[in-house]
């Protein structure tokens, strides 16, 4: 089932509802968050970095990582869809959250195939960030496109 959304004119579509359907169950879209914050942190845990979970009211950070030593640190914010979308949609605030330290990593769910990752450092995000107005509601939403993220997929030495 298509979720009920708007065009942005290349023929992708941007959903403008909560939910979205997942096989026999509804998944929501917090859920699918969650599940790419969660695999983030366990990619970087992997990594053998430092990885704290922030409160789901934190914003710009759903992750604060450090090195073992603690001598560096990183703000992550994660994007997570389970369809393989063209774009992720941002907040209005990405075009003004950057710092050296502070990353997006934008996750692509792929079923039982490994997640694609892309490593997003937040000044790019912050210089490509397009927004375009629903159709439907007339609300001004913001996206990154996939295809000016490509140059970062599983670009984790983001984090040296």
């Amino acid at each position: 089932m298509s979720p009920k959304c708007c065009k942005r004119g290349d023929g992708d579509d941007i959903a403008d509802v909560n939910s979205i359907e997942i096989g026999p169950r509804r998944a929501n879209n917090s859920q699918i968050g969650m599940q790419g914050v969660y695999l983030v942190a366990a990619e970087l845990t992997g990594q053998e970095f430092i990885v704290s979970v922030t409160s789901r009211n934190a914003r710009g950070a759903d992750l604060l990582v450090t090195d073992q030593g603690c001598q560096r640190a990183w703000s992550v914010q994660v994007k997570a869809t389970h369809q393989n979308r063209g774009f992720w949609l941002l907040g209005e605030d990405a075009k003004n959250i950057k710092s050296p330290t502070h990353v997006y990593v934008f996750v692509n769910l792929k079923g039982k195939e490994r997640p694609a990752y892309y490593v997003v450092p937040s000044e790019f995000v912050a210089a490509n960030v397009k927004e375009d107005r629903s159709k439907k509601s007339g609300k001004l939403f913001y996206y990154l496109n996939r295809t000016d993220a490509e140059p970062y997929l599983e670009k984790w030495n983001f984090f040296g």
